[in-house]
């Protein structure tokens, strides 16, 4: 308005100077008329330009706030004059009416704040002595003074959204990279699994092959192993004939007391041991039955029917006995004096703890009974040269077999490490894959949280202690129009009487890749703020004009 009015001034300045210099009425006259219809047509067009409505009425909303005819209820309930619009008196059961004043309990006001962001308050916060509205339009009647901040208060977030920008656009260029980097690891994983599987049929047949081989060694060893432990076994079966057979004799020629080449019942009736029943005697008919009913028999009789029954009981009379501990007769009470006693007292116990020292230190051996010698086994002979050669052969093949197996199953694991890791969702162009196999830690006063992505999230004690997990990979958790901005991991280490922990992790825009803060709004359930410019989007380009509303 100003502009059009120094305008106006400056066009009648011109004609003042001329109609003065040519001394006409008229054209001053015409000159006055044209500048009064040019400041009518300004000022409607500032009228037009600043769109009436009530107060509290955003524009998007002025429509049904027309003054020309009487206003309707927004939810239809009622029509009244629209003189009673913001009489300060709640007609409406919505509120509609009372747009700018606190006479309904569930009205909103409407804050153009032109330069900033347009808001809506509670209209019970109209006139209340606070300045709600930046543009303080909500304190119109309170005689509250406020200032119209709203440009400063955009200037800022205008600031702060440039700032959010930059690090958008810089994060996006970083993403870009992420992606291009992405795509070249994605082909080279995938040529490498191809190279894989193409290996691993080579190493499956090179397995066969050698399985062949390793079971064409095992047979000749296998049968020339049977060979010698069947020999060694016979030989054994033979030498414990043979022992048989001398103790056989042996316990003949003990039993047979007056050497006339028979036992006979009364002799075999000295060997109590041998008593069936356990009784502790061994009867006429009892040793008659141990001779097959024979009064005597002789040596041959005696090994094929006799010792057979016996021989497990049987008590050589020339085996050494266990000798008794003969008993230390003990000294007769003698009567000491107090002082001896003492000092015997004294030298008994320092006899008794030289003992246990000598003990200790080793120097007294343990006391071990004649009768307790092992009897020793008797080792299998070694291998001929020929068998062993052929153990030797068939250990190669075995050797060299296990490593093939070996090496197959590695590369097995490999597969299937890949496969796993080209399965994963790492985003719609796969910006995400550069977090695969890598972890990111955040210190705080009391804990260390590691968050490894596609993985885990862990909680440590800050000085020692073991790991406690917070929540394996579930899956993404994010909405439907923002599905990879929410991680969640889930079925961490269960709560003492509580489920187990589980934690979301929330991925915002950044140039570096991090974790920013932790939290717990819940028992056993986690929150981690994530920076990653795997998240960035392109940034649009900011509308100054953006949150001015008349």
């Amino acid at each position: 308005m100003s502009g059009i009015w120094q305008h106006w001034l400056r066009k009648l300045a011109v004609f003042g100077r001329s109609s003065t210099e040519k001394g006409s009425d008229k054209t001053w006259k015409m000159a006055s008329v044209y500048l009064a219809l040019s400041l009518f047509l300004s000022c409607s067009l500032a009228v037009a330009v600043e769109i009436q409505r009530p107060r509290g009425v955003s524009l998007s909303n002025r429509h049904f706030y027309d003054q020309s005819k009487p206003f309707t209820c927004l939810d239809g309930s009622r029509t009244i004059p629209f003189d009673r619009v913001n009489d300060d008196y709640c007609d409406c059961k919505d509120s509609s009416d009372e747009p700018g004043t606190s006479a309904c309990p569930r009205g909103n006001f409407h804050c153009t704040n032109a330069g900033h962001r347009p808001q809506y308050i509670p209209s019970s916060r109209v006139n209340d002595g606070i300045c709600d509205c930046c543009d303080a339009t909500d304190e119109y009647n309170s005689g509250s003074v406020c200032e119209n901040t709203c440009r400063e208060l955009g200037r800022k977030e205008k600031e702060i959204l440039q700032q959010r920008a930059a690090v958008a656009q810089q994060g996006f260029l970083v993403k870009q990279q992420l992606i291009d980097e992405a795509k070249k690891g994605q082909e080279e994983k995938s040529r490498k699994l191809a190279e894989l599987q193409e290996s691993k049929d080579g190493k499956e047949d090179e397995l066969e092959a050698l399985r062949t081989v390793k079971e064409a060694a095992e047979a000749p060893e296998k049968e020339a192993k049977d060979q010698h432990h069947k020999a060694w076994e016979e030989q054994k079966a033979a030498l414990r004939l043979e022992k048989d057979k001398a103790r056989m004799a042996l316990a003949f020629l003990e039993l047979d007391d007056n050497a006339d080449g028979l036992v006979s019942v009364e002799e075999l009736q000295t060997h109590l041991e041998l008593d069936p029943d356990s009784d502790g005697t061994l009867t006429e008919p009892e040793a008659q039955t141990m001779l097959g009913e024979a009064p005597q028999v002789d040596q041959t009789a005696f090994q094929d029917i006799v010792w057979a029954s016996i021989k497990d009981k049987y008590q050589s009379e020339t085996e050494p006995e266990t000798p008794s501990q003969p008993e230390t007769p003990q000294d007769p009470p003698s009567e000491r004096l107090p002082e001896e006693e003492g000092e015997e007292d004294e030298e008994e116990e320092d006899e008794e703890d030289e003992d246990i020292d000598a003990e200790e230190d080793g120097k007294i051996p343990p006391v071990v009974s004649q009768t307790e010698k092992p009897e020793k086994e008797e080792e299998m002979p070694p291998y001929e040269a020929e068998t062993q050669a052929l153990i030797d052969a068939a250990q190669k093949s075995r050797d060299t077999f296990d490593e093939a197996e070996k090496a197959l199953r590695d590369l097995e694991e490999q597969i299937r490490s890949l496969e796993k890791e080209i399965s994963f969702d790492f985003g719609p162009s796969a910006e995400f894959s550069y977090l695969y196999s890598q972890c990111y830690e955040l210190t705080t006063g009391e804990y260390v949280y590691r968050l490894c992505p596609f993985s885990r999230v862990t909680q440590k004690q800050k000085f020692g202690g073991s790991e406690t997990n917070l929540g394996t990979w579930g899956s993404w958790a994010g909405p439907e129009d923002d599905k990879y901005s929410v991680m969640k991991y889930e079925q961490g280490t269960g709560c003492w009487q509580g489920p187990n922990r589980s934690t979301t992790v929330k991925l915002t825009c950044g140039t570096e890749t991090a974790v920013v803060s932790t939290s717990e709004p819940s028992r056993c359930e986690y929150q981690v703020e994530f920076t990653t410019p795997a998240v960035c989007q392109e940034p649009k380009e900011l509308d100054p004009a953006s949150h001015d509303e008349l």
